[in-house]
């Protein structure tokens, strides 16, 4: 699945418009990725755990020459499944429906009303028999 998927998706779930849920999307993957910059581990309960590793300076070899490179140290994002996930995934439970909108929420405004257009005439084609 990919963003635009995950966008539609959601959109159904909830019955918002796709740009909102964008923009929703968009706020998320800023938030979590500005948190990671700082240090900060970013928990969301029965799904995972986001946080920021120090990887070690290594050694490793170029596989076409064979001469050894030096790795430097990196902070590195990562990902820790929560037990929920964990237990979906592997089909030990099963995946709640989310609930629809809410009646509560703000509905959608009105749209304008467009003047309705006379039905247009269509021409019918004629059949033309092919000689053999």
């Amino acid at each position: 699945m990919n963003r635009a998927e995950l966008i539609s998706a959601v959109a159904e779930a909830t019955g918002q418009p796709k740009t909102h849920v964008s923009d929703t999307l968009a706020a998320v993957v800023h938030t979590i990725t500005g948190a990671l910059a700082k240090g900060h581990k970013v928990t969301l309960v029965g799904f995972g755990t986001f946080d920021r590793r120090q990887r070690q300076a290594r050694t490793g070899r170029n596989p076409r020459t064979m001469d050894v490179l030096k790795i430097p140290a990196a902070r590195v994002p990562a990902f820790r499944p929560g037990l929920e996930l964990k237990q979906i995934v592997n089909g030990e439970k099963r995946i709640s429906q989310i609930a629809g909108p809410s009646k509560k929420a703000a509905k959608p405004a009105a749209k304008a009303k467009v003047a309705a257009k006379k039905p247009v005439a269509t021409v019918a084609k004629k059949t033309v028999k092919k000689r053999r």
